[in-house]
C-alpha cells in the first residue's frame, strides 16, 4: 500500500488524515498472468493502482486482437470513458506478468475528490495520461514503425523486455514478420558499426 502513496506524493503531498481515508479504500488483488482485468462490453467501475506487474490493453478488430497500449508499474489506471461515463468498455486489460494491484470502487473514488490533495492528484493525472494519449498519436502520424521501434530500443523503453513480439508489432501496427525485418536490419546495422 507504501508504494501507493509514495505514487501519488510523486503528484500531490497528503496530510496523515487523507492518506488514512485513502487508504481505507484500498483493496488488493494479484492477477496471474493472462487474466484478465477488465472486459470489453463491461462497465469499469474501479480505479486501479499496479504496484508490481505489466499490462496490455487491446481491443477485438476483424477478429485479432490489436494492441492499444501497455502499462508498467507503478501506475494508476482505468477505462477512463467506461468509468467516467458508466458505459461499457471497448478494450481489454490484461495481465501480461503476474500483477499486484489495488482496486478503489467508482463511489469511493469520487467521494474522495472531497479532498483538495486527492483531487489535484487525479486532475494531474489526467493531465499526464492526456499528453502520454497526445503524444502516441503524433507518433503515429508523424514516424514510420521502424523508427518508433528504433525509439523505443533506443530509450530502452520496459515494453520490449515485458511484452510478446507479436503485441509489440501489434502496438506499432504492423505483422510480426515485419517486425522481425525491422529487428533484423537494424541489429545487422549495428553489427556493422561495432
Amino acid at each position: 500500500m507504501q508504494p501507493f502513496r509514495a505514487f501519488i506524493e510523486k503528484y500531490q503531498k497528503l496530510s496523515e488524515p487523507e492518506w488514512e481515508e485513502i487508504k481505507s479504500c484500498l483493496m488488493q488483488k494479484t492477477y496471474p498472468k493472462g487474466e484478465l482485468i477488465l472486459e470489453s462490453g463491461k462497465i469499469c467501475s474501479k480505479l486501479y493502482f499496479i504496484e508490481k506487474g505489466f499490462l496490455r490493453y487491446y481491443l477485438w478488430k476483424d477478429g485479432n486482437d490489436v494492441t492499444k497500449f501497455f502499462t508498467e508499474a507503478p501506475y494508476c489506471f482505468t477505462s477512463q470513458r467506461s468509468f467516467t461515463n458508466n458505459i461499457p468498455a471497448q478494450e481489454n486489460i490484461v495481465a501480461t506478468t503476474e500483477a499486484v494491484i489495488w482496486e478503489m470502487n467508482k463511489t469511493d473514488a469520487f467521494q474522495l475528490l472531497k479532498y483538495q490533495n486527492w483531487s489535484e492528484f487525479i486532475r494531474k493525472l489526467i493531465q499526464e495520461v492526456q499528453f502520454f494519449t497526445e503524444q502516441i498519436l503524433e507518433e503515429i502520424q508523424n514516424h514510420t514503425a521502424e523508427e518508433r521501434y528504433i525509439k523505443m530500443l533506443e530509450e530502452n523503453n520496459p515494453i520490449l523486455t515485458q511484452a510478446a513480439l507479436k503485441d509489440i508489432a501489434s502496438y506499432l501496427g504492423i505483422a510480426p514478420q515485419s517486425l522481425s525485418r525491422i529487428r533484423k536490419k537494424y541489429w545487422s546495422k549495428k553489427q556493422k558499426l561495432t
